[in-house]
């Protein structure tokens, strides 16, 4: 990732380290999706940007590496998009290995309008990623949002996908997601969501938790800006009692306090990276008390 999370990793080994296997001996924490009950691990993969590098074996190694650590320490979920560059190509490399596809919740998206381009974009994923189903397929940021769904709806009675959702990522779509929301029966949402950035909390994701809909969260980091608020700091009194290490986690764990949250699913291209962050969906989250100070901290800097 960037160097102000290298940055602020390092100055976070400064508290104290719990052991790796230790760490890892703790069950990650999962969640249900509503409208099935299936349960999902809390921590997902993003793919947009992290996994937007060139199709080639040298070059996929080290994400491929990454995913099977991700596999082996209990994580499922991997979400990318057409519109992640090169990542559906790239994943598509990383699929190929044995055994893999069964072992994840693979989720992509729609961008484009009418029917036919649509269903072609659908077919030009899998080809991409080699694969002939996936678990869950969105509407990109809400583009041609009722017509869409209704090509989803079609593709997951011919048992072609699972689920069906929407997804937005800034603060300015989240009225019409809301609309949306009302309108439509969904199995998931995909939503902008951090510790700094809470917006989504108001009235979107407690709708999710009325509706019965799954919520996945994209930028839990900011795309580093909280990385760079925090950087030379110390974690709080608060991170230690809840067996936070690092920043990622202490960022991580307070998504994941809000028990409407089904999985963020942060951008993970290093096994150092996969580690730390699903550490976050170990152990104890914090209760309400404990993140109102979490975001107290986070105000103040």
């Amino acid at each position: 990732m960037s160097v102000s999370r290298r940055t602020v990793v390092a100055a976070a080994a400064l508290a104290p380290l719990v052991p790796r296997l230790a760490r890892a001996a703790a069950p990650l924490i999962r969640r249900p999706i509503p409208s099935t009950g299936e349960m999902l691990p809390a921590i997902g993969i993003g793919t947009s940007r992290r996994y937007e590098v060139a199709p080639t074996a040298e070059t996929v190694a080290p994400l491929k590496e990454a995913v099977q650590t991700f596999l082996s320490l209990g994580g499922s979920v991997i979400d990318t998009a057409p519109s992640y560059g090169t990542a559906e190509d790239v994943l598509g490399l990383i699929l190929a290995e044995p055994d893999l596809r069964q072992k994840i919740f693979l989720a992509s998206k729609v961008d484009t309008t009418g029917r036919d381009a649509t269903l072609a974009e659908f077919e030009r994923s899998l080809s991409r990623m080699k694969v002939e189903t996936l678990d869950l397929v969105a509407v990109h940021n809400l583009i041609d949002v009722d017509a869409n769904l209704a090509v989803l709806r079609d593709l997951k009675g011919r048992k072609r996908i699972r689920y069906v959702g929407v997804t937005v990522w800034r603060d300015t779509q989240l009225d019409a997601l809301e609309a949306v929301m009302r309108r439509e029966a969904l199995d998931f949402i995909q939503v902008n969501y951090a510790i700094d950035n809470r917006a989504a909390a108001e009235r979107v994701i407690p709708l999710a938790a009325d509706r019965g809909v799954a919520v996945m969260t994209n930028v839990p980091f900011g795309r580093d800006r909280l990385f760079k608020a925090v950087q030379g700091k110390a974690l709080p009194a608060v991170a230690q009692d809840l067996g936070c290490t690092s920043w990622p986690q202490f960022f991580l764990k307070y998504v994941l306090g809000n028990p409407a949250v089904t999985c963020p699913i942060p951008g993970m291209a290093k096994v150092a990276y996969v580690e730390d962050n699903l550490a976050a969906a170990r152990g104890k989250l914090p209760d309400p008390a404990q993140r109102k100070q979490m975001e107290a901290f986070i105000d103040a800097v």
